[in-house]
């Protein structure tokens, strides 16, 4: 009785490292595992063999698991038969609640709570053993691993990956449990979210591009260095629907101290793109010539816009600003209820401030505030003219050449 008691006492306990072993495996920071390898760590190594064949790990898991807790249950079956020969529905049924409640609780519950807290150091410890064990089981689960391929071949199941969507999902409740902080997590998104930002999202419009012609005076080309503080400016011949280049400040001046006539020598070739271009492509394109800007063009080939290296790495880190900028913030609030709008302001951001909820986005073709109201209304609305739109009223305080500036937003 004794070294049955022993024997069984064991099982429950193998029974518990298996259930721990399964979920500290399926818990662990894979990352966090992966740097323990880059640093000379073994034992990691050994950890991050297994869990990339999690298929093999849980099958051997699964097949020890059930081993000892048949074994365990035979066992006690003995045990209690012995300690009620008389009556042997007692023993059976004694035998189903008693190791009922043991293997779930030391089992199962106990061991998965502890190896959840620890799953990087259980799995650690449990490494070298479920390795030497996967040895043991080698012909079961080879069996049980071509049942899987059958059985995935048959229902035809889809390759795990993961989607953009579940990665922002993840991020939002690193931030919302404190594993990274709000400004890690907006960049993050950011970083995730890159490679769906297209360039008629982040473009300075045609209407803001300050330019020069290619046959204006040094003099003038001053003034609108001076007074833009821009560094670079594109250049164009006779209309800005025909950008030929640009010229940098810094060889514009040399070229001014040396007295030369004109800019036609330092006239640099520009890149150029259109509003479908992928921002993270653009971005690249203009890494590898060596150029800071691209004109935009439209299906006609006309001046759309134009897009700075700058403007892309925005995208990621959010807006960088320099001494000459004058900052200011595209949504301001003035008290609880009333707020300032800049007609250039991201409608997205927009939308999600004051909890608009729109049916089809997909039909709205504008990205800021202000080309909204004007598709809204149908026209270019004059100054003083208001609506109210589902929780808050819109008043447009400001236009400057043909296009809203700014708004007053009222929480209704």
């Amino acid at each position: 009785m004794g070294s049955l008691v022993l024997v069984l006492c064991i099982l429950i306990i193998l029974s518990g490292y298996f259930s721990a072993t399964e979920t500290a495996f399926s818990c662990l920071n894979k990352i966090r595992i992966i740097n323990w390898v880059n640093g000379g760590n073994k034992r990691a190594k050994l950890v991050l063999k297994i869990a990339n064949n999690y298929d093999k790990l849980i099958t051997n898991v699964l097949i020890g698991n059930n081993i000892v807790n048949i074994l365990a249950t035979t066992i006690a079956t003995i045990i209690f038969g012995q300690i009620w020969v008389n009556d042997q529905s007692l023993a059976a049924t004694m035998t189903t609640v008693i190791m009922t409640l043991v293997v779930l609780i030391f089992g199962e519950i106990l061991p998965k709570t502890i190896a959840k807290c620890f799953p990087e150091k259980f799995a650690m410890f449990s490494a070298p053993i479920i390795y030497g064990i996967s040895f043991v089981f080698y012909p079961l689960s080879l069996f049980f691993l071509m049942l899987q391929k059958v059985v995935k071949k048959i229902f035809r199941m889809p390759k795990e990956s993961v989607t953009n969507e579940e990665l922002i999902t993840i991020i939002n409740e690193a931030e919302s449990t404190g594993g990274i902080d709000k400004d890690n997590g907006e960049l993050i998104r950011s970083a995730v979210q890159f490679d769906d930002v297209v360039v008629g999202k982040i473009f300075t419009p045609r209407v803001d591009i300050t330019a020069v012609e290619k046959n204006m005076s040094m003099d003038e080309i001053f003034n609108i260095f001076k007074k833009s503080g821009f560094s670079r400016l594109p250049v164009y011949d006779q209309n800005i629907d025909n950008v030929i280049g640009f010229i940098h400040e810094k060889n514009f001046y040399l070229s001014k101290i040396e007295n030369k006539p004109n800019i036609l020598d330092i006239i640099q070739p520009v890149l150029f793109t259109q509003e479908q271009v992928k921002v993270d492509d653009l971005l690249k394109h203009l890494q590898k010539n060596k150029s800071q800007i691209a004109i935009v063009i439209d299906e006609f080939g006309g001046t759309d816009g134009l897009v700075t290296m700058e403007d892309c790495i925005e995208e990621l880190v959010g807006e960088i600003y320099d001494e000459s900028d004058d900052v200011e913030e595209p949504i301001q609030k003035i008290d609880d209820k009333n707020f300032i709008v800049l007609g250039n302001a991201e409608l997205d951001n927009f939308f999600d401030l004051f909890k608009i909820k729109v049916d089809n986005k997909d039909e709205i073709e504008s990205t800021t505030v202000g080309g909204w109201i004007c598709e809204h209304l149908g026209l270019l609305p004059n100054k003083g003219v208001s609506f109210e739109y589902q929780n808050i009223k819109i008043e447009v305080t400001e236009n400057v050449r043909h296009r809203i500036s700014k708004v007053k937003v009222t929480k209704l």
